[in-house]
């Protein structure tokens, strides 16, 4: 599985980028994605993914797809 950004909650801060330890957020045109071909949902790094601890919108912005 994977995690998604839920675009109506971003607000495009970009905190998430620097915390994934498998690169798998990207931005383009200002969008933030998560590549679920490459997320781990950091099952081997935390309890919970990086991403969603570090993001300001939390579990309703980044959410298991």
């Amino acid at each position: 599985m994977a995690m998604k950004i839920t675009q109506s909650e971003c607000t495009s801060c970009g905190d998430c980028v620097p915390v994934c330890p498998t690169k798998s957020i990207v931005e383009k045109g200002g969008i933030f994605k998560i590549n679920k071909d490459s997320c781990t949902e950091c099952d081997d790094e935390a309890d919970s993914p990086k991403c969603q601890d570090t993001c300001p919108g939390g579990d309703t912005c980044i959410v298991y797809a």
